[in-house]
């Protein structure tokens, strides 16, 4: 059986669930409203106050689709009662980020500053050198620290560049003179 896929799902109080028939999924709190059609194949329903996912049967497809489906409303009520946050540092000399209304401004050592709008429902804060992305959906708000990340990853030389709050880089040594 799958160890994530049989544990029940506590739903708090001020949250609700509500399951629509072809398993779609809507998940109502405190900080919003998310939904999602999960698959088909599993079975959802609402005990008292914790959701179960039951599965059919063994088949290798199935066992997958077990986990992945409770994983994923458990997300959602995450979600809607503390919601996500990413936090992503930008390194090196002259590298900076701003915000200009829901435009985030990056110079970046490049010949033009990178701008980029937040997408619906996220909110970005700049703080000196730290980029937190906050949201309700974990799926949008990791997305959006990688497009940000991308525009210009950390190096491992003198490690410029963008990169999350909790990632190590792997350093390496320069170049030596010749004797």
């Amino acid at each position: 059986m799958s160890r994530i896929g049989r544990m029940p799902i506590a739903v708090p109080a001020g949250v609700t669930v509500d399951i629509a028939e072809n398993n779609k999924v809507t998940v109502k709190g405190p900080k919003g409203t998310l939904e999602r059609v999960l698959p088909a194949e599993m079975d959802i329903k609402l005990e008292g106050s914790e959701v179960v996912v039951t599965r059919p049967n063994d088949l290798k497809k199935m066992k997958s689709l077990h986990g992945l489906t409770r994983t994923l409303i458990a997300n959602m009520v995450t979600g809607v009662t503390e919601g996500y946050e990413k936090i992503l540092e930008v390194n090196g000399v002259g590298y900076k980020a701003q915000k200009q209304g829901k435009k985030l401004v990056l110079s970046l050592g490049y010949s033009h500053p990178v701008e980029m709008e937040d997408p619906e429902g996220l909110e970005s804060v700049v703080a000196d050198n730290k980029i937190t992305i906050k949201g309700i959906d974990k799926e949008k708000v990791g997305q959006y620290a990688a497009e940000i990340r991308d525009k210009r990853r950390p190096e491992p030389y003198k490690g410029k560049g963008i990169k999350y709050a909790d990632e190590v880089i792997r350093r390496k040594v320069g170049k030596t003179g010749k004797k």
